[in-house]
């Protein structure tokens, strides 16, 4: 499979497409998420409408049909959501200099085939022509007991780990969402992980 790389407004042909996978990956562990694909499409926008973003597509070609089955995201931290910024602002560490990976997701079936390397490759190489010396994304925090972890769930912190990147328990987001199952919507903790200057 391989990998697509649109940046900015070339993102529009496929935003229904990514907001709607979006929406089917997220449903899963650990995130839980029942959201809606008209919510992910206006979150995708900060994409579309920022320049510096990276937008990576994973399409699956059948003939004249096209699907998307994976996608990652990243743009500049200084264009992210003020949420995602604060912790940093905190902690002293200048958001001009961080490039921030929004979030990858990817059908199970494709899976397992090293597209998730690739999303960190290209999104990292990104970074750097941009003379973003820092890296970083996070992940929602559950404990190893919740009631709906798979029992074949494997978190990728090992991944992540390998990849260069420390988990820093000192700079944590705090998003609401409705989880399925759920009425309404309840905060969630996220943490962030960084690569490069000041990670450790």
């Amino acid at each position: 499979m391989e990998i697509h790389t649109v940046t900015g407004t070339a993102l529009a042909p496929w935003l229904d497409e990514v907001a709607a996978l979006r929406t089917t990956v997220f449903r899963d562990y650990p995130y839980l998420y029942d959201g809606s694909t008209a919510y992910e499409r206006e979150y995708l926008q900060t994409y579309l409408e920022c320049p510096d973003s990276i937008v990576l597509l994973v399409i699956d070609e059948d003939g004249d049909d096209e699907t998307v089955v994976g996608a990652s995201t990243g743009l500049p931290m200084t264009a992210a959501d003020a949420a995602f910024r604060a912790p940093f602002e905190a902690a002293g560490i200048d958001p001009a200099r961080v490039f921030y990976f929004g979030e990858s997701v990817l059908l199970p079936d494709y899976r397992g085939q090293g597209l998730g390397h690739g999303f960190f490759d290209l999104r990292e190489d990104h970074a750097a022509k941009l003379g973003l010396s820092i890296t970083t994304f996070c992940a929602v925090d559950r404990p190893a007991d919740h009631p709906k972890r798979p029992t074949d769930y494997r978190p990728l912190d090992p991944f992540w780990t390998a990849r260069g990147y420390v988990k820093r328990p000192d700079l944590q987001a705090v998003f609401d969402w409705k989880e399925l199952g759920r009425a309404e919507e309840t905060p969630h903790t996220l943490t962030f992980w960084l690569r490069g200057g000041m990670a450790a």
